[in-house]
């Protein structure tokens, strides 16, 4: 439609979105009636400058909340000089964002999340521009550890109730049927059995074949479900007996997520291959993954690539992110209000158990209401998300204070009483 058209047309621009969309986009998500059209920290507004607390922060993306000045103004300075070139030349940023990368996930940390020091690995990073790249990159590497170093094995053990993309690859390592459905044949070499379940895994393993153990240490799309400390140190010892690969699944839980830099930390384990996304560029498109340099090594040039991945563009947000993550030490912030949230989620009358750690929550609720809270809260001014019936997750951006906590809980709890 032309800027004339547009001028001349009886509905708002906002109506003529919601016309085009629901015209010429895929129906592959059921959108709520409302147009986000700016935000600042935890707040968003709307096409008619009605505001809303955010809990979800793009699906966990707005790292640094919405709008945030420092990335905004380096996206702004790279968009004067050059986006993208390609991957057969050197681009602005990208050591320095793959040098950061090596130095936070080298982090140790104690079982609250709190940094303690560096383990001193070398680590390199391929950059991609989602979740499910990342982790068609950590099957790559897994399978090339196979062939190079494990004789030919290949398969590749995941958890139930896990999520890793919705590519074919990573569908088939999602240990989730429901995703499943309709997308047959899917690649073979995947198995999945229960998380914090190590003697099933150990059985596993001792039958051969395997090449890498695949987890989140916090099952997000599954329901938000814990990996134990234990667990996940049992599985470290496992994966290097056997001489395989662990590879933790970072998507969701990394940059400072669950208080620390990457989740895995906070058992004190370090795993060979890292997957990541989402608040990488607080909220501009963008993935990466990470490998022990002796894995990383395997892959050559040709072995894989990507036409945007690494960009300038991308990797000046990314770069920006990082560097204002560390230096406003958000982990110790996300900490102390992810307890908080915790504490007030518990206290709520119709939630009966309060899962994740800092600012990645599953609240479980008493009654299936979760799909009809995410509706409502919309009219509270509330940005909810909800897993089945029964579960509302929460992602919001980091920045979040106790006080917009406090709001937006006193907000959900009125809702829930009237649902119940």
């Amino acid at each position: 439609m032309s800027a004339e058209e547009k001028k001349s047309s009886p509905v708002s621009d906002a109506e003529l979105d919601v016309m085009l969309d629901d015209r010429f986009v895929m129906h592959t998500y059921g959108r709520l009636p409302v147009e986000f059209v700016s935000g600042h920290g935890a707040t968003l507004v709307d096409s008619e400058g009605r505001e809303y607390l955010d809990l979800l922060g793009g699906i966990g993306c707005a790292s640094l909340g919405h709008a945030h000045p420092v990335v905004a103004d380096a996206i702004r300075e790279q968009l004067g000089r050059v986006w993208q070139t390609g991957n057969y030349f050197y681009a602005e940023h990208r050591g320095e964002l793959a040098a950061a990368l090596s130095t936070m996930l080298s982090n140790t940390t104690d079982e609250g999340g709190h940094v303690m020091g560096s383990t001193g690995t070398h680590w390199k990073t391929f950059f991609a521009n989602s979740g499910a790249e990342a982790n068609e990159g950590a099957i790559k590497l897994a399978r090339r550890w196979g062939q190079e170093k494990l004789g030919g094995a290949h398969v590749i053990v995941t958890a139930r109730k896990s999520f890793h993309g919705r590519t074919l690859a990573t569908l088939a390592a999602t240990g989730q049927d429901k995703f499943h459905q309709s997308f047959r044949p899917l690649p073979e070499g995947f198995v999945s059995v229960p998380l914090n379940d190590i003697y099933t895994l150990r059985e596993r393993i001792g039958r051969g074949g395997i090449c890498a153990v695949m987890l989140e240490c916090v099952q997000g799309e599954g329901g938000v479900w814990n990996a134990n400390y234990d667990y996940l140190r049992d599985v470290r010892e496992l994966c290097s007996e056997a001489g395989i690969l662990l590879i933790c699944d970072e998507v969701q839980t990394g940059f400072y997520r669950c208080g620390s830099p990457f989740c895995y930390q906070r058992s004190e384990i370090e795993p060979d291959v890292v997957s990541m996304a989402k608040g990488i560029a607080a909220g501009f498109p963008m993935g990466a993954v990470a490998a022990r340099a002796e894995v990383a090594d395997l892959l050559q040039p040709g072995d894989h690539g990507s036409t945007f991945g690494g960009n300038p563009l991308a990797c000046a947000a990314g770069l920006a992110t990082v560097r204002t993550l560390v230096d406003e030490e958000i982990g110790e912030h996300v900490l102390s209000v992810g307890r908080h949230l915790r504490h007030r989620l518990t206290a709520m009358h119709h939630v009966t158990e309060v899962r994740g750690h800092g600012l990645m929550r599953g609240a479980q609720l008493d009654a299936p209401v979760a799909a009809r809270a995410v509706e409502e809260g919309l009219t509270d001014g509330l940005v909810l998300n909800h897993i089945g019936d029964s579960i509302l997750r929460f992602l919001p951006p980091l920045v979040i204070t106790r006080a917009e906590v406090d709001e937006a809980c006193d907000r959900l709890e009125a809702l829930l009483d009237r649902l119940a």
